[in-house]
């Protein structure tokens, strides 16, 4: 008689996969702010009670701040990808294009996390805003350094400041993001994006 081998247990799976739980306390996060987002609400989309969310990510800023990494990651992505454009000329139009296109996907919340959640923190969170502008400031120092390489090839005039054009098109795309949060669509902010570039060409 063949004796049968017992076959190892698989180890106990995890009450809910991290990646799924981040990517719906981002969502969260997104549509209400830090301050304006409960511990019970985000309990409640991550499928998890307290002390999961603690024993996983910590407590409420340290979540947010892993949140706040992934959505940064696709933010700097995106600038990235635009400053990989021949000329500046083309990568204002394909930044401000993109993020139109971004800011109104019916699929996503609306607006801007690093710029809502920013915008709406009090003293007693001021830690966290700071955190925000500097991730905010970053893209900033991307637009910046692309524009003195423009400006150093010949494809800037010389006068022009790099840093002042940088903070320009970074108070447009902030601004393309509150629009998006006060409901305008898609249609809408391709157009403003268009005037925006069209604005910049004409300054420049």
């Amino acid at each position: 008689m063949k004796l049968k081998t017992a076959r190892p247990r698989p180890g106990r799976p995890r009450a809910f996969q991290a990646e799924k739980a981040l990517e719906a306390a981002l969502r969260v996060f997104w549509q209400h702010g830090y301050e304006g987002t409960s511990l019970s609400e985000l309990t409640a989309a991550m499928g998890i009670n307290r002390p999961s969310l603690y024993a996983a990510f910590g407590n409420k800023e340290a979540l947010f701040r892993q949140v706040v990494d992934r959505y940064a990651d696709a933010s700097s992505a995106m600038f990235r990808a635009a400053g990989s454009e021949p000329t500046a000329e083309r990568v204002v139009a394909r930044l401000l294009r993109d993020l139109a296109e971004n800011l109104g996907d019916p699929k996503r919340p609306r607006g801007c996390l690093l710029v809502q959640s920013a915008l709406a923190c009090g003293k007693s969170n001021d830690r966290v805003r700071r955190a925000l502008v500097a991730r905010r400031e970053a893209n900033v120092a991307l637009l910046r350094k692309r524009f003195e390489q423009a400006r150093a090839e010949g494809d800037l005039p010389a006068t022009v400041e790099a840093g002042d054009l940088a903070r320009y098109l970074s108070a447009v795309t902030a601004g393309l993001a509150v629009q998006a949060a006060n409901g305008a669509g898609r249609g809408e902010l391709r157009r403003v994006a268009e005037l925006a570039s069209l604005s910049w060409k004409n300054g420049n």
